[in-house]
């Protein structure tokens, strides 16, 4: 009996193999991946299976491993580093159909969904109740949260409330011989290795999410909302860093350079300054505390009072952002890179990524602005945008302006992601992130689960 035929009898209509359902889940948003769709040359899955319980998305993997057919676990599929591409011998796993609220408890404050549950819907869910999530990605209207666990995201609120490991309670995922693993919930434990963190960031390399429980807090009172702007990044890093050493904890906190600045607050800038951000919220009494106490450093810093329309101004258009088509069809080849080091090596890094970045022939914008910022340090969030001549150079123009940042990032010993995760794009320099002792922890780690590399195949670890 064939694969297709087995999976049929175990899912019925949950089998997805029409044209259709393959072409939209063949692929996340990795720009590279996009180009080839745009250009036809997408590859589609022999399936999709999209079960509806746990039990049959384990079945689902064990009858896989029996086959050894491939399986590309998948989500909303708005991951933008190549974590989900199919080939023709695989079978896309999705979770869709593992979606909605389990259960919810507002004494523990805790909620259960399932993994294929849209960010904001979660997030809706438990508003209704008085309490948030506190992740915010650019991505939560199309993200799903099984799929914030596996590329161990962070939204845009994590200065105050952490990135997705702060805010996962427990976790559920089916391994790759269709074991069931469910981590208990329990505020903290001393119970050896904490095994949820194997599957934080694993890309669907070590098995799938399918249950995700967060630890909820309560709706804040209305926020305080305010800009700045100063003579270059140096000055606006240095002043974030004497914001957050101390304790303080605005939840969007982002400085952007004099480009960036101009292209996203106008109205609001002096042309060459760049322009920081802050939304301050919290219990009553916080908001203001914080608001004026971040104030006063900032003018020590050198900052000048922008107009806080600046700031609603951002969160109106926070998540707005071109199709890839849009930009292939301008003639552009564009994306995203987001790094992370120290507060002494953040201008040294700004300074190497965006001058490797202008090298690259075609280049025609090298831009960025940190939005993630630690007792420790901060990301840095580049953009870069080239123009080749024709079809032929984009992705020879796109591979040359990762490697240029990423060679730039490792220079500075800067950590090669921050939040997006490795996907494809950047596993070839994963052993210059973990080092040759920390690859082989994970390649061991990958064998015990995985022998017949199954799971993702391609995904995360170099080959």
């Amino acid at each position: 009996m064939s694969l297709i035929d087995e999976l049929a009898d175990l899912l019925g209509d949950d089998l997805l193999v029409d044209d259709d359902a393959r072409r939209h889940r063949a692929r996340d948003t990795w720009p590279r991946s996009e180009f080839d769709q745009w250009q036809g040359r997408l590859t589609l899955p022999m399936a999709v299976a999209a079960p509806s319980t746990t039990e049959r998305l384990a079945e689902t993997v064990r009858l896989c491993g029996t086959h050894r057919a491939p399986m590309i676990p998948r989500g909303g599929g708005s991951g933008c580093v190549g974590g989900v591409l199919s080939s023709p011998d695989s079978v896309v796993v999705s979770t869709e159909r593992l979606s909605g609220l389990r259960s919810i408890d507002p004494v523990d404050a805790l909620a259960t969904f399932g993994a294929g549950t849209i960010g904001m819907d979660a997030e809706s869910r438990v508003q209704h109740g008085g309490f948030t999530i506190g992740h915010w990605p650019q991505s939560i209207e199309v993200s799903s949260v099984g799929g914030w666990v596996a590329t161990r995201a962070s939204g845009q609120y994590s200065t105050a409330y952490g990135n997705i490991e702060d805010v996962v309670h427990a976790i559920e995922a089916v391994l790759a011989d269709g074991t069931v693993y469910r981590s208990r919930p329990t505020p903290r434990a001393s119970a050896g290795p904490d095994l949820r963190h194997l599957l934080l960031g694993s890309e669907g390399t070590l098995g799938i999410i399918t249950e995700v429980t967060f630890g909820l807090r309560p709706l804040p009172e209305p926020g305080v909302r305010q800009a700045f702007h100063f003579e270059d990044m140096d000055a606006g890093l240095d002043t974030l860093r004497r914001v957050i050493t101390p304790g303080w904890r605005p939840p969007v906190v982002r400085l952007y350079d004099a480009a960036e600045s101009r292209r996203h607050f106008r109205d609001h800038v002096p042309r060459g300054r760049c322009m920081a951000i802050f939304l301050h919220e919290g219990p009553p009494g916080h908001a203001a505390l914080e608001a004026a106490a971040v104030a006063e450093l900032s003018r020590t810093g050198g900052g000048v009072p922008a107009d806080p329309a600046a700031v609603d101004h951002w969160f109106e258009h926070r998540n707005t952002v071109p199709t890839w088509t849009e930009v292939f069809e301008q003639g552009l080849v564009a994306d995203t890179i987001e790094v992370a080091t120290g507060w002494r090596t953040l201008p040294r890094l700004y300074d190497a990524v965006t001058e490797a970045i202008s090298r690259i022939p075609t280049v025609i914008s090298a831009t960025a602005h940190t939005s993630h910022a630690y007792r420790t340090g901060a990301n840095l969030y580049f953009t870069f945008v080239a123009r080749p001549t024709d079809t032929g150079e984009y992705q020879a123009t796109y591979d040359a302006c990762w490697a240029a940042a990423m060679d730039a990032a490792i220079d500075c010993g800067a950590g090669i992601s921050h939040h997006h995760g490795i996907g494809r794009i950047r596993r070839q320099w994963l052993a210059d992130e973990l080092g040759e002792a920390g690859l082989t922890l994970l390649r061991s780690v990958k064998q015990a689960l995985d022998p017949h590399n199954l799971m993702n195949p391609g995904v995360l670890l170099p080959d």
